[in-house]
């Protein structure tokens, strides 16, 4: 009975995957929620470069944070999520792109920090040097069509419904589905669009591992301009036993399959967009990764909504319901995928007032986590066994 609770769902996973990759033209996953609106770029001639455009964002945050974690140091160093109150620059960060022509290329460079719900955080230095580095997201871009291009390097991920730069969404932290969830991976990905549908199809090293064993898609159809529907699905088509980044690859979640599925409405002042999200990872890799010798295959179900609200041109409030499960229980084998233990489940609410004026922002964010946790689990708290966090932060800065 173990042997079968372990592989079927690993054998139905990979069919799955299969059917959808199968399924999907050369395709762009327009799946995630609208990003904060930045100003008009700054153009100039570049040579035989051609034209190109510039953007930048500069950013700082605060927070206050219940609950402080009690992990030990990050690299000898204390860690900002070991403390109630921190502040740091949020984003820093240049953005040079050429977007026309045969031959195009995107560069995003500076430094960043990504915060998400329920986890423990660090430095920006700390984070920018050990995830992505200074050049995050940088490819080539060839596009022979208006309708079909390849991108080659450094790509945002295509999965989800959140990006990962905290100025591109709506709320300030990253929500608990977006911890299954890959930020920026290595490969190639082919981006088609035939009237009201877009997709797209990569082949990459998933959680930024070096390994290029992933597979990645997005398919969303426009049904009208206010409504779209969008199915996203990845999955490590071998085994990655190799962690290239000691922050931005976790092997557990590098050997997995995701499946997004999703809805998103666009009224005049409303931005709707509710998806539920469903991860598996295999046996064989809970038993490499998870310190035990009868790990099962185990899988997490979440579902989430996300919203913002327009009440003038410079005024909107966003928020943030998350449910998120980890299947299992801490006696049969499974693993901790969540951060909550095996066999737990958690929820979230948060709300993010913000306030944007050309290229100047603020804003300001409140959000808490609630985990029910089976016994010597928790995620909070100095003894690490805290199953519940509030969370208050500020972010503000310039634009260009």
């Amino acid at each position: 009975m173990k042997a079968c609770s372990c592989n079927a769902p690993r054998r139905m996973s990979r069919a799955i995957s299969l059917a959808i990759f199968g399924a999907l033209p050369f395709a762009v996953g327009i799946a995630h929620a609208d990003p904060f609106a930045l100003p008009a770029p700054l153009t100039f001639e570049a040579g035989p470069l051609g034209k190109l455009s510039v953007q930048g964002i500069l950013s700082g945050y605060g927070i206050y944070q219940d609950n402080k974690f009690g992990s030990p140091p990050f690299n000898g160093s204390q860690m900002p999520g070991n403390k109630y109150t921190s502040a740091d620059i949020s984003n820093g960060q240049v953005i040079i792109q050429k977007t026309s022509g045969l031959v195009q290329f995107y560069l995003q460079a500076g430094a960043y920090n990504v915060m998400s719900l329920g986890a423990n955080f660090y430095s920006t230095g700390t984070y920018t040097q050990n995830t992505f580095g200074a050049l995050p997201v940088g490819y080539l871009k060839i596009a022979p069509t208006d309708n079909f291009n390849v991108e080659i390097g450094k790509l945002p991920t295509l999965l989800g419904a959140e990006y990962t730069f905290s100025y591109q969404n709506w709320n300030i932290e990253r929500g608990l589905l977006w911890g299954q969830e890959n930020a920026v991976n290595k490969g190639i990905q082919f981006n088609y669009t035939a009237g009201p549908v877009t997709a797209s199809l990569s082949w990459n090293d998933g959680f930024y591992s070096n390994r290029f064993n992933w597979m990645t898609g997005a398919l969303t159809w426009a049904i009208n301009k206010e409504n779209s529907v969008f199915v996203l699905a990845g999955a490590n088509m071998g085994h990655t036993n190799y962690a290239y980044s000691s922050i931005a690859t976790t092997p557990l979640q590098n050997n997995e399959s995701i499946y997004n599925l999703g809805y998103t409405y666009t009224g005049e002042s409303l931005v709707l967009t509710p998806y539920l999200q469903y991860t598996y990872v295999p046996a064989s890799a809970v038993n490499a990764y998870s310190g035990i010798t009868n790990g099962r295959g185990t899988s997490t179900i979440g579902a989430a909504i996300l919203a913002d609200y327009s009440l003038t041109k410079t005024v909107s409030i966003a928020g943030r319901v998350e449910y998120i499960a980890n299947s299992g229980n801490p006696n049969n084998g499974a693993a901790n995928l969540t951060g909550f233990g095996p066999g737990s489940h958690a929820w979230s609410l948060t709300v993010t007032p913000t306030y944007q004026n050309d290229g100047f922002f603020a804003r300001a964010e409140l959000s808490y986590v609630d985990a029910s946790s089976p016994t010597g689990y928790g995620f909070s708290g100095a003894n690490g066994l805290g199953g519940t966090q509030l969370r208050g932060m500020v972010e503000g800065g310039f634009m260009f």
